[in-house]
């Protein structure tokens, strides 16, 4: 199972590996190291599941709209050096349970939740579940 909920979120048996998707783990800034966030809190760090700085930025300081955020993320996911990291997740999720991370509370403009989704198109047979 793929699960996915906010790194804030309390450990949970069921988390199973616990995957930061963040591209780093700083307050607003991108400088300042975020207190709330340890290597505790996380079993796993893959950067490259995160939006590209670029995107983040557009989205973020500059406004682009979430549909199009959207649509540039998932060109991201679609990207070869990507599809790698990708597949190993869905593999790891098909056997056991696998937590992906992020800082948002709520999956609802989420890079987490385009993760999950991504994975579930290229695996309809992995449950996921998203908070």
């Amino acid at each position: 199972m793929l699960r996915t909920k906010s790194i804030l979120a309390g450990f949970e048996s069921e988390d199973g590996l616990r995957v930061s998707v963040m591209s780093r783990h700083t307050l607003t800034d991108g400088l300042t190291p975020d207190p709330r966030i340890s290597e505790d809190s996380y079993d796993d760090w893959r950067p490259i599941l995160a939006p590209p700085l670029k995107l983040i930025g557009d989205y973020y300081k500059r406004g682009l709209d979430w549909e199009y955020f959207e649509q540039r993320f998932m060109d991201h996911l679609s990207k070869p050096f990507v599809s790698l990291v990708i597949e190993q997740l869905i593999d790891e999720a098909l056997n056991f349970n696998v937590t992906i991370m992020c800082i948002e509370e709520t999956p609802d403009r989420c890079h987490r939740r385009l993760v999950a989704e991504h994975c579930q198109i290229i695996a309809p047979e992995l449950d996921i579940y998203m908070r």
